[in-house]
C-alpha cells in the first residue's frame, strides 16, 4: 500500500478515512506488553488514544457494523456485555475479526464521542456489500435509535452504497434527520444501468439535493475509479435530464445540482477547503500523467453537428462522431449534393428552375471559430459550415459566403460594417388530445407583456436564456408577445456576419429546449388567421472603427436624425424592399402575416418610431431626442435564411450609398389610414418573386446563380401551397 504522499501526486485533494473496526482489531492483534491481560478499560484507553492521536490527520471515520452484527446499534450497551464481547474476540485466531454485536456497538459509541469532539463525520456502510452480511440487518432504518440519541444529534453521518436495496429508506432518513447524508458509491458502477439510475432517483425522491454525494468506492480494483467516475456522470446526467423533462428542475438548477452531487456536497460535508483549480494545473500530476490525446474534445465529444441553412431557410445538419471530426472532418469537411441548395420546405428534392440537381458534389467545411458545446445535450457539439466547390474556394450558392462577400464590398468601398440585432418572435405550443386525436395548440392565451404568461413559461425561458448565455449570445429582452402562446427574445446587435451565426444557434436552442419540455416552438409567420403573426425583426446600423455612423453627429445630420450615410443606406433598402422580401419573407405563409394594422409593415413606407411601417427608425433610451441610432426592418421572419436576407438588405444599402439616394417623407400615422396614397408592399410571394426578377442590382450583388435558385425554390413553394393549403399546418415542425 502506498503512503498518502504518493497519492497526493495524482490528485489535488487526498484525505484518510479511518475504519474503526479495523483499528480495534489491529490494537488487539498487537497485544499488551509484559504479558498483561486485556480488560475493557485498557482497550478503551488504547482505542480512544489511537483515535485522538490521528484525529487531526484524517477527514472522517467509517464503520462496517452492517457487515458484522447489523445496524441495530445498542446506544446504551453495558460494559459487562462489551467486555464479554472483548473476551470472545480475543479467543479467536489472529488476525482478529471482531464479530460480537455488543463489542461492535461499544466501539461504535466510543467512536461517536471522538467524532463529536473533533468534528469528524462518520461513514456508515449500509445495504449491500460483503457477501457474508445479513442484508436484513443492513437496512439503515435500524439506525434510528442512534440518530435520535441526544448525545450525537450534531454528529454528521453519511450512509454509503446508496443503501441499496434500501435507497428509499435512506432517502427518508436524509429528509427527516438533519445530520444524515447519502453517498451512492459502489451502487455505481456495480448495478446495471437501470439499477444505477433507479437507485439515484430513489435517493433524490425525498433527500435534499445538497445532502447526496458520490464516491467511487474503488476499494479493490483501480479500474473502478474510472468506471465509477464515468458511470456516475452518465447516471447523473440521465437523472437530471429526466428531472428537467418532468419540470422538477430547470437546466440551470440541474447544472448546479450536478456540481453539488459530484463535488460541492462532499467538500462541505468533509469540510475540505480547496481552490477551484483544474487537475492538470497540479505540476506533479502533469509530470506523472501524459495526456491520452492532445485535444480533450476528441475524448469528450460523442457527436459534432455540422450545420448549414438552405435556400428555403431550413437549418440542416450532418452529424459526425467526435473522434472522426477531430481526426478528419474538421480539416476535410464532408460531401454534400448540389441539390441541397435547391430543396423546398415541402420536399427534399431540388425544385425545378433552380438549375440544381443530384449531379455534383460540394464540401461543407466546418468553420471551427463557430464550434461550441450544445448546452441542452450531453457531450455533443455543433459548428456552422461553409460550402466549398474546391478546397478554399467558396461555392457560389453558399449563403455564408454571399453575406461575407457583400460585407467585403461595403467595407472596401465605404469602410463600413453593418451591425444587426434580431428580435425572435415565436409561438410556443403544447400537445392536447381531443376525440382521440392529438393537436398542437397555443401554450397559453395571455396578452402582450403578460406577467402571468411569462410566469407560465418562466422555467422554459430561464433554460433558453441559460443556453443562449452559454453560447455567448446576448439576450436584451424577453417577454410575452401579443399572439396566443407567443413570446419574443430580443438579441444584442453584432456585426452582421456574426449576428446571422448567432441567430441560427438561437433558433436551435429555442426549438430544442421546447422539445425537452414536451412543447413545440415554431417560427412560422402566421399560425392562425385570426391572430397576430411572428416576425424576426432586425435592427441595423452602420459602424466605422467602433463608432455608429448611422447616427447623426454634428455636421452630418439629416432632418430625420440620422447621418447622410445612414439616410442613403436606408433609402437604398427602401427602394429595393419589394425584391428584398423574396429573401426575408420566403413562404406564402409569410404574406399572411404582413397585413395592415397587424404590427408587420404592410405598406411601402417608413416612419420614425412607427411600428406599423416596414422600416422604422429607432431611438433607444439614452440617445438624444430626435437622434436615431438604427433602423428596423419588420418584413423579416423566422423562415428566412438570415445570411441571404442580410446580404440582400446590405446590397440595397450599398446601392443607396453609391447613388446617394434619399428617403421620402416619413409616415407618422397608421399607414392603412392613407391607403389611397400609399402603395402596398407585395401581398403575395408571387409579387416579391416578380420584383426580384426585375431587380438586376440585387441579383448581381447576391449572384445570378444563387438568385436563380432562390426564385426556383420560391416558385415551387407558391405552386405547392396553392394546391395544398392544409400542408402549411405541417410547417410548424420545420420552422
Amino acid at each position: 500500500m502506498y503512503d498518502i504522499e504518493w497519492h497526493q501526486t495524482y490528485a489535488p485533494i487526498v484525505g484518510r478515512i479511518l475504519r474503526i473496526e479495523h483499528l480495534a482489531g489491529k490494537i488487539l492483534d498487537e497485544g499488551l506488553r509484559d504479558g498483561q491481560q486485556w480488560t475493557l478499560e485498557m482497550f478503551t484507553e488504547l482505542f480512544l488514544k489511537s483515535l485522538k492521536s490521528v484525529a487531526d490527520k484524517i477527514i472522517g471515520l467509517k464503520s462496517i457494523a452492517a457487515y458484522r452484527s447489523g445496524l441495530q446499534i445498542d446506544t446504551h450497551v453495558s460494559k459487562m456485555d462489551a467486555e464479554a464481547g472483548l473476551v470472545e474476540a480475543l479467543s479467536a485466531r489472529k488476525p482478529i475479526r471482531i464479530q460480537n454485536k455488543s463489542f461492535i456497538d461499544y466501539i461504535f459509541m466510543c467512536s461517536l464521542e471522538v467524532a463529536i469532539s473533533f468534528d469528524l463525520p462518520v461513514q456508515i456502510h449500509t445495504g449491500f456489500g460483503d457477501v457474508d452480511l445479513d442484508l436484513r440487518l443492513s437496512n439503515p432504518l435500524h439506525l434510528r435509535t442512534a440518530l435520535e440519541d441526544e448525545r450525537f444529534t450534531k454528529c454528521r453521518f453519511v450512509l454509503l452504497h446508496a443503501s441499496y436495496p434500501f435507497s428509499k429508506e435512506a432517502s427518508y432518513l436524509a429528509s427527516v434527520y438533519p445530520q444524515v447524508y447519502l453517498d451512492f458509491g459502489l451502487a455505481i458502477p456495480r448495478l446495471s444501468v437501470n439499477g444505477m439510475i433507479s437507485a439515484v432517483k430513489e435517493l433524490l425522491e425525498l433527500a435534499p439535493m445538497n445532502k447526496v454525494m458520490f464516491s467511487t468506492d474503488a476499494h479493490a480494483h483501480p479500474e473502478l475509479f474510472y468506471l465509477g467516475a464515468k458511470n456516475a456522470r452518465e447516471v447523473i446526467a440521465s437523472v437530471l435530464c429526466d428531472a428537467c423533462d418532468d419540470g422538477d428542475l430547470t437546466i440551470p438548477q440541474a447544472v448546479d445540482a450536478a456540481k453539488d452531487l459530484l463535488r460541492r456536497n462532499a467538500l462541505r460535508f468533509y469540510k475540505i477547503e480547496t481552490k477551484e483549480e483544474s487537475l492538470v494545473s497540479n505540476k506533479s500530476m502533469a509530470h506523472n500523467i501524459q495526456p491520452i490525446c492532445k485535444d480533450s474534445s476528441v475524448r469528450e465529444t460523442t457527436f459534432v453537428r455540422i450545420l448549414w441553412v438552405d435556400t428555403s431557410g431550413q437549418c440542416r445538419c450532418r452529424v459526425v462522431p467526435g473522434k472522426r471530426f477531430y481526426q478528419v472532418t474538421k480539416d476535410h469537411g464532408v460531401g454534400l449534393t448540389f441539390a441541397s441548395m435547391g430543396m423546398t420546405s415541402f420536399s427534399d428534392g431540388p425544385a425545378k428552375g433552380t438549375n440544381l440537381t443530384g449531379v455534383g458534389e460540394i464540401r461543407i467545411m466546418p468553420d471551427t471559430t463557430t464550434k461550441c458545446r450544445i448546452p441542452w445535450l450531453e457531450q455533443q457539439e455543433m459548428v456552422l459550415a461553409d460550402m466549398q466547390i474546391k478546397p478554399g474556394e467558396a461555392w457560389e450558392y453558399c449563403p455564408r459566403a454571399v453575406l461575407h462577400r457583400v460585407s467585403a464590398i461595403l467595407k472596401d468601398e465605404f469602410n463600413l460594417e453593418m451591425n444587426a440585432g434580431f428580435e425572435n418572435e415565436f409561438f410556443l405550443l403544447k400537445r392536447v388530445s381531443w376525440d382521440g386525436k392529438q393537436e398542437w395548440v397555443p401554450f397559453d392565451l395571455t396578452s402582450y407583456c403578460s406577467t402571468s404568461g411569462f410566469d407560465a413559461a418562466s422555467s422554459y425561458l430561464t433554460d433558453v436564456n441559460y443556453a443562449l448565455e452559454s453560447l455567448d449570445i446576448v439576450v436584451e429582452q424577453v417577454h410575452a408577445e401579443g399572439g396566443r402562446g407567443q413570446f419574443e427574445i430580443a438579441l444584442g446587435h453584432k456585426i452582421c456576419t456574426c449576428a446571422a451565426d448567432k441567430l441560427i444557434y438561437a433558433r436551435e436552442a429555442i426549438k430544442a429546449i421546447a422539445r425537452k419540455y414536451g412543447l413545440l416552438a415554431t417560427f412560422l409567420p402566421k399560425l392562425s388567421p385570426d391572430d397576430l403573426g411572428s416576425g424576426t425583426h432586425v435592427h441595423l446600423s452602420l459602424w466605422e472603427n467602433g463608432k455608429n455612423k448611422f447616427m447623426a453627429v454634428d455636421g452630418t445630420s439629416t432632418k430625420y436624425g440620422m447621418s447622410n450615410i445612414g439616410e442613403s443606406f436606408m433609402a437604398g433598402v427602401f427602394h429595393h424592399l419589394p425584391a428584398i422580401m423574396a429573401f426575408t419573407a420566403p413562404l406564402p405563409n409569410s404574406y399572411d402575416r404582413i397585413q395592415p394594422s397587424m404590427w408587420s409593415g404592410a405598406y411601402h413606407c417608413w416612419g420614425k418610431e412607427n411600428r406599423e411601417a416596414p422600416l422604422r427608425t429607432a431611438c433607444p433610451p439614452g440617445i438624444a431626442n430626435e437622434v436615431v441610432s438604427n433602423f428596423e426592418v419588420k418584413v423579416f421572419d423566422g423562415c428566412a435564411n438570415p445570411y441571404l436576407g442580410l446580404a440582400a438588405i446590405m446590397a440595397a444599402g450599398i446601392d443607396g450609398l453609391r447613388r446617394r439616394l434619399t428617403l421620402p417623407e416619413p409616415i407618422d400615422t397608421d399607414p392603412c389610414s392613407l391607403e389611397g396614397d400609399l402603395k402596398r408592399l407585395p401581398t403575395l410571394l408571387d409579387e416579391s418573386i416578380i420584383a426580384l426578377e426585375g431587380d438586376e442590382i440585387i441579383r448581381d450583388f447576391i449572384g445570378q446563380k444563387v438568385t436563380t435558385a432562390v426564385i426556383g425554390v420560391r416558385k415551387a413553394e407558391v405552386q405547392y401551397y396553392a394546391k395544398n393549403k392544409d400542408a402549411e399546418k405541417q410547417l410548424i415542425h420545420i420552422y
